[in-house]
């Protein structure tokens, strides 16, 4: 069953995470950027992993990837996901924030939001990308 990674990347970081995540789930990952993609692929999938860096106040980045999320997360109730991202300042709040919203549509979150400080480990996104492969 292939599995989706949708992401964003203002530095690069989380597209580097994206794709190293990919490399660690392996033949069946798809990777895209969020503005490449739309609500519709929600109903091609089972697996997803989301990643986007926090921004400002500790947010989801609100041009591409905040509406194209907010357009996709109710129909995620059932489906696996995973969600990561970067970031450079702040405690991970971004992250525990988006954690409960997947939670509370009713998806199946896998572990804890994967997050990295500024340039990733690419040997630790693979192992994320392993385990969510086997989740």
């Amino acid at each position: 069953m292939a599995i989706a990674v949708i992401y964003w990347s203002g530095t690069g970081n989380t597209e580097a995470m994206a794709k190293a995540i990919a490399k660690g789930i392996g033949a069946e990952a798809e990777v895209f950027s969020v503005d490449s993609v739309d609500a519709s692929i929600i109903q091609k999938y089972e697996k997803f992993a989301f990643g986007c860096p926090s921004m400002g106040a500790e947010v989801l980045e609100e041009e591409l990837f905040e509406p194209f999320f907010a357009s996709v997360e109710n129909a995620l109730s059932g489906k696996k996901v995973a969600l990561f991202g970067s970031y450079g300042w702040g405690d991970g709040e971004w992250m525990r924030d988006w954690q409960g919203r997947v939670a509370g549509v009713g998806a199946n979150l896998f572990d804890e939001g994967f997050i990295q400080n500024e340039a990733p480990d690419e040997g630790a996104c693979e192992e994320f990308g392993s385990k969510f492969a086997a989740f």
